[in-house]
């Protein structure tokens, strides 16, 4: 039978949990698990996935800093700094050198850096394991701070700033622009990027530096998951304990300000299609008791790239105006390219948003008005779910079907490692988030989860960014508060028509003093 074991070592103390079919113990600092298992004795600062029947080990080195941690005008360095450590040369090895390794063994790694989080992760298979992990442990240990190295990171990546941000994928450009305006004021606001004109005041020494700072044996934690062997975590820890000694300063939690009413920004660019992104503060976490009632709410309403969500239902499904409508209360960037949740993108401070995909011109009208009228058919049915909550039936047939879905969130060995390390940052102990989705679904009921709607969500006071043509002329439209109707190029049912009239009149409670209008080319240009 096949035997998983779950150890996490958090602030120094090893907590052990079970599964089914296992036995564990704590015993002075050693978990004891099944015949088959190879976990032995858990350092302090590790996290563990024994998976022995697995053909894969899959690593993440977890950084404890992230975006949040740059310097003032200095925006976008925690992330130049990873990517010139899992892109660059180490003292070991040059970058082509480190290509040409790593080739064979059909293997690579990754970095990725958000708000508070930097990670290092691979994946390869047991039979390479050493070759595999020489070259990877140096990722973090050796980097060389090549100066042609970091001078063809910065050259990308401002390339990517000046160009790619703002020309290639209007979508995700929505939603960076709505967390910039949400958390403004606060360590969120800057994406994890940075700014045009930080990145270009960014040289060597500001990364050597931000590494000696942050790159602490204290502050980084040693994951490993899969097949293992026999006290390999206390060699990677021990590995690890190389980094030298200094604690981080904790970076206080993010308060957004209060939002009064509904803000608009609309950036002004020369597109056919308009993406929408819209939301609002919440004080929800993952850790929460609301969070399972509000997670089966959440995919109810818009559960990512589905149709059997609501919004789906109403926007696309129904009307044909985009190619999906989600919302989400966790953070959830890069939405374009996944199906399920990003992990490592833990945050103290998160938000509800919703994301309306680009709406285009398939029937006669103009852009803005139905673009509108997707933005008012999103706030109508988020306040009907407010007033009149989940019906008994509807709740029902979600929790079937979201009793089912989840299991794709953990799918790979390295998914399940990443929700460990996901955990320890919540504080989540006993099974871990994944292994408790299915019994508190269980747990939950209709008047929970309406409980929690009533708490958490409200369609009155938020952030919603436009990108779109003619920005001047949907300010108008806005301030005037026209009807914005739309039109089919086949025949609908009568019924559909009727709350179309509905839809296009639904107020949006918005001043001029809260739109503001903005250039493309002006976009996070610091």
């Amino acid at each position: 039978m096949r035997t998983t074991a779950f150890c996490l070592a958090l602030a120094g103390v090893v907590i052990p949990v079970a599964e089914a079919g296992l036995e564990t113990r704590l015993d002075q600092g050693v978990i004891v698990g099944s015949a088959q298992s190879n976990i032995g004795k858990m350092p302090q600062g590790a996290i563990a996935l024994s998976e022995p029947d697995s053909p894969f080990v899959a690593f993440n080195i977890w950084v404890k800093a992230g975006s949040q941690n740059d310097p003032k005008g200095k925006e976008g360095l925690a992330a130049l700094t990873a990517n010139l450590l899992a892109e660059g040369s180490t003292r070991q090895n040059d970058y082509e050198q480190i290509l040409a390794r790593l080739y064979p063994m059909a293997a690579e790694y990754h970095y990725s850096v958000d708000k508070e989080m930097t990670d290092f992760t691979g994946r390869v298979h047991r039979d390479n394991l050493a070759s595999y992990y020489a070259l990877f442990k140096n990722v973090v240990l050796s980097p060389d701070f090549r100066e042609e190295d970091f001078t063809r990171i910065k050259t990308r990546t401002l390339n990517y700033l000046k160009q790619a941000r703002r020309f290639s994928n209007d979508e995700e450009l929505s939603k960076e622009l709505l967390y910039r305006e949400i958390f403004r004021g606060t360590p969120y606001e800057h994406p994890e990027e940075g700014y045009v004109t930080s990145v270009e005041t960014i040289g060597l020494d500001d990364v050597t530096a931000f590494y000696a700072k942050y790159y602490t044996r204290e502050n980084v934690v040693a994951g490993v998951a899969g097949s293992y062997p026999v006290n390999f975590v206390n060699r990677m820890r021990g590995d690890l304990d190389a980094l030298p000694a200094g604690k981080v300063a904790p970076v206080p939690k993010p308060t957004p300000a209060t939002i009064d009413g509904v803000r608009i920004l609309i950036v002004e660019k020369n597109t056919t299609a308009t993406p929408i992104s819209f939301g609002f503060p919440i004080s929800l976490l993952r850790s929460d008791p609301d969070f399972y009632a509000m997670m089966l709410a959440n995919s109810w309403l818009g559960e990512h790239r589905t149709a059997v969500s609501h919004l789906y239902q109403v926007i696309r499904a129904t009307r044909g105006l985009n190619y999906g409508d989600y919302t989400y209360i966790e953070a959830y960037p890069r939405g374009f390219a996944t199906q399920v949740p990003p992990t490592n993108v833990s945050r103290r401070s998160q938000m509800f948003e919703g994301w309306i995909r680009p709406v285009s011109m398939t029937a006669p009208g103009t852009l803005h008005d139905r673009s509108l009228f997707a933005f008012r058919a999103a706030l109508r049915e988020i306040a009907r779910l407010v007033q009149t909550g989940m019906t008994r039936e509807a709740f029902e047939a979600q929790r079937r079907y979201l009793r089912n879905y989840h299991v794709n969130f953990g799918v790979t060995v390295g998914r399940r490692l990443a929700y460990r390390i996901d955990d320890v940052f919540y504080g989540i102990r006993e099974s871990g988030f994944l292994a408790s989705i299915g019994p508190e679904l269980d747990a939950l009921t209709v008047e929970k989860v309406n409980a929690a709607i009533k708490k958490h969500l409200q369609a009155r006071n938020m952030w919603a960014v436009f990108i779109t043509q003619d920005a001047e002329g949907m300010k108008k439209k806005l301030i005037e508060g026209a009807e914005t109707q739309i039109s089919y190029a086949g025949r609908q049912p009568k019924e559909v028509l009727d709350e179309d009239r509905i839809i296009a009149s639904y107020p949006i409670p918005v001043a001029a003093k809260d739109i503001t209008t903005v250039n493309i080319n002006e976009v996070f240009e610091r």
